[in-house]
């Protein structure tokens, strides 16, 4: 499946005292790339079938860091699926600016019934939206500008 490519500028809110875009920015980051590159497939982080809601919770996320970023700084956020399970879904981001890596994570999502007042079970990715992810359509640009 080619890659989902989103861009996303570091903003003065996204760095720390030394200038340089905080860590904790980058689970910020994989999330909204994420939800671009579901978004660009017809889908959303919460969706309703007719038997209610669905959505992922996370059950793991990771970022290894490479070089720093600073305020207005560009970096493209390149999005695939590393693994799509019975009930998960594993997203792998690679962060580049200026064709320079900066970043790569990976965010596991398992894929839930919600009621309210329960907790969250998960359930086999339903067959439309495991195609959806499944696609070999062309790259999308999603920008977070």
């Amino acid at each position: 499946m080619p890659p989902f490519l989103y861009k996303r500028r570091i903003e003065f809110r996204d760095t720390d005292a030394a200038g340089i875009a905080h860590f904790s920015t980058f689970f910020n980051f994989m999330e909204e790339a994420e939800h671009a590159y579901l978004r660009s497939r017809g889908l959303s982080v919460v969706m309703h079938d007719a038997e209610g809601k669905i959505s992922w919770p996370r059950v793991s996320a990771k970022c290894d860091y490479r070089s720093a970023v600073q305020f207005e700084d560009e970096m493209t956020i390149e999005v695939t699926i590393a693994r799509l399970g019975e009930k998960s879904a594993t997203f792998a981001f690679t962060f580049r600016a200026c064709e320079r890596l900066v970043a790569e994570g990976e965010i596991t999502a398992v894929c839930c019934r919600i009621v309210a007042g329960k907790p969250p079970r998960g359930i086999p990715i339903p067959a439309d939206i495991r195609a959806k992810l499944e696609t070999n359509g062309k790259a999308g640009m999603g920008n977070g500008e």
